[in-house]
């Protein structure tokens, strides 16, 4: 199971929210790419970036700092946060970005999506941002009526390869993740399965890595030292 380290921007700066919510926002530092270097230091083997403000505002404010990212450091990195157009999926692409996250347009514009899994193929990512099992989107401001289980079976038949799930309940609140519902959704497809959110401890990592995910997203138990990177990438060289 791979671990991603978080690296959220906003403002052009390093945060961390709670449950989504943009008025409860930790910042951590003032240099995504200093973060970064920092990750890849310690063991990283992928970056996991989100662009907040795009996010919520469809376009990618914070695009340079983001390709910066990748042309400061050597691992991989995906990137996801306002996705909308095939310009900026090639535009990380180029800059170096492996594998590029589409999230709102996941459900707003399906012939988009089918057109940039059919250009990029396995570089294209889906991330589901679910609420009581209801996929929210823009930023986690809107919650739609679509069901989590219903949009896997889509973008399988679609032809996404990657999809990270998020419980928006569980994110930042350092209780756990979803695991029932991860365990459901990994069943239910064949698409490799990120999990993000609520990522608290090493028996966390070994009850996700019991499932058989691809990967985990850490975020907030790595920025408040709750958990060492090191330390986690041990135990997985470990386990491997």
């Amino acid at each position: 199971m791979i671990l991603f380290p978080a690296i959220d921007i906003r403002n052009g700066k390093c945060v961390r929210l709670v449950q989504g919510d943009y008025s409860k926002e930790n910042v951590y530092s003032d240099s995504p790419v200093d973060i970064a270097i920092q990750w890849e230091k310690q063991g990283a083997e992928y970056l996991h970036i989100v662009d907040l403000d795009g996010a919520k505002t469809g376009d990618s404010p914070n695009k340079e700092t983001i390709q910066a990212i990748a042309g400061n450091t050597t691992i991989p990195t995906q990137v996801g946060g306002g996705i909308r157009s095939l310009a900026i999926i090639e535009a990380y692409i180029s800059a170096g970005a492996r594998r590029v996250i589409i999230g709102t347009a996941a459900i707003t514009d399906k012939e988009f999506l089918q057109k940039a899994v059919d250009q990029y193929r396995d570089q294209i990512a889906v991330s589901i941002d679910a609420r009581g099992g209801l996929v929210a989107t823009n930023g986690w401001l809107e919650t739609s009526d679509v069901k989590a289980m219903d949009l896997v079976k889509d973008l399988e038949q679609i032809g996404v390869k990657t999809i990270v799930y998020t419980d928006i309940l569980k994110d930042g609140m350092l209780t756990g993740p979803n695991f029932a519902e991860l365990q459901a959704i990994n069943e239910a497809t064949s698409i490799k399965v990120i999990a993000s959110g609520g990522i608290a401890s090493i028996q966390d990592i070994d009850k996700l890595a019991e499932l058989d995910l691809y990967g985990a997203i850490i975020g907030k138990a790595l920025y408040d030292g709750t958990l060492s990177l090191p330390s986690l990438m041990e135990v997985s060289n470990d386990a491997r």
